[in-house]
């Protein structure tokens, strides 16, 4: 529903914008200018989906042999110490925790398609143990706010994009995206947690946090410490290196328990030509609004505007470009992608402003689709606290990544 308000209100003030043009400046041009980026919008809209086939299909395949050698049991095991104490109202041994850290794992391991399914049976299994079936519980709201702030280790469809869009290294925004999501991820923790008066000084938990932190803290420091030329490439080499550490895990895990790992790839291929052709209706409607709304020269008034207040707040004005991929992102995916896509075409892949788009799009999820969607499946009406926790990680998640894109890509 935010999303057809979102696309009615581009269209009709690229039009009315176009209007304003004709009447004020004389440039009745404008209109054929409006018209023709439809088209060339939802050429590109096509292209992008097209060439997205093969990259997405490689990395599906990829994490189908991760699934079925059990990487997500293998990481949710390692992480069940942690999630028994930030969950202190479920039983000990209940089947939930399995459950919800199958979700957790698959969503840092960029399993999406099995993420949703294992996030909805979790909802209900927690339903079954909430006293009060209209209003969310602390566990669910916890759960919720894990999701919503998007910790991924390995930004696949992200990656994806910007090869089919020719950056030079489509891995390098692998390290900022890492950091954002994290303290993103932190500060959700970090409010349900207050306003659920969990023990954050339980020794586990302290110790998670801070060791994880202090990783977080060593790779800023390090990445202050150097050029942004060394730092891009010994980012992306890192990148790389952990990419390749992932692929071998699998692979050779796969083969610890001889499963067919050939098969396992090309089971998962298959679902990333289908994830690839699915998008494309919606890719080509939010780039058609997004590009109408460029042409129609709104956009460029905006970000004129945002970076007037940038440079006004002493923040590089080159940033203002990634504003609207900001705010678009807790109220819709795909409009969130669209607009980074629409920002690294306009600006070039491994523009400033393209590759903070890219980290942007990678910090958290929807918000307000996964509040939806998850509170949605049980018929809860009374979301608590989770919104406000939701957003609270939202922003921690944007100011770190507007801090730690000028330091990486200068």
């Amino acid at each position: 529903m935010i999303l057809n308000y979102i696309w009615i209100s581009l269209i009709l003030l690229a039009v009315i914008m176009g209007v304003v043009q004709a009447i004020c400046f004389g440039n009745v041009d404008i209109f054929s200018t409006i018209l023709n980026s439809t088209f060339d919008s939802a050429k590109t809209g096509f292209e992008l989906s097209i060439g997205l086939t093969g990259v997405l299909s490689l990395w599906m395949g990829i994490m189908k042999i991760g699934e079925q050698a059990g990487a997500v049991n293998s990481l949710g095991k390692a992480i069940n110490p942690f999630f028994c104490r930030i969950f202190p109202d479920i039983p000990k041994g209940h089947p939930v925790f399995g459950t919800m850290l199958m979700n957790i794992a698959a969503n840092m391991l960029g399993l999406d398609n099995a993420a949703t399914p294992m996030g909805l049976k979790a909802m209900n299994e927690l339903q079954e143990l909430n006293s009060d079936k209209q209003k969310a519980s602390n566990a669910m709201i916890m759960f919720v706010v894990l999701g919503a702030s998007g910790l991924t280790l390995i930004p696949t469809t992200i990656m994806a994009y910007r090869a089919q869009l020719g950056a030079a290294n489509p891995a390098d925004v692998f390290l900022p995206i890492l950091i954002a999501t994290y303290v993103a991820t932190l500060a959700g923790l970090i409010s349900v947690c207050i306003a659920q008066r969990i023990k954050m000084k339980d020794p586990v938990v302290l110790c998670t946090v801070i060791g994880l932190t202090a990783l977080v803290a060593l790779l800023v420091w390090a990445s202050a410490m150097l050029d942004p030329h060394t730092l891009s490439v010994l980012s992306a080499a890192v990148a790389a290196i952990i990419l390749l550490a992932v692929i071998c895990w699998f692979v050779i895990q796969a083969m610890c328990k001889k499963i067919n790992v050939y098969d396992a790839f090309i089971d998962g291929a298959k679902g990333g030509f289908q994830t690839a052709i699915g998008i494309i209706p919606y890719l080509i409607a939010i780039l058609v609004a997004v590009g109408m709304f460029r042409a129609s020269g709104a956009m460029g008034l905006l970000e004129q505007g945002i970076a007037w207040c940038f440079a006004a707040c002493g923040i590089n004005p080159d940033l203002a470009g990634a504003v609207p991929t900001a705010l678009m992102k807790p109220l819709s995916g795909s409009g969130a992608r669209g607009l980074m896509l629409e920002a690294m075409t306009t600006h070039g892949a491994d523009s400033l402003v393209g590759r903070l788009c890219c980290i942007l799009q990678g910090t958290t999820d929807t918000t307000f689709y996964v509040l939806a969607v998850y509170f949605g499946s049980v018929n809860i009406k009374d979301t608590r606290h989770a919104v406000a926790c939701c957003l609270i990680a939202d922003l921690a998640g944007v100011i770190v990544a507007f801090a730690i894109a000028p330091i990486f890509f200068g």
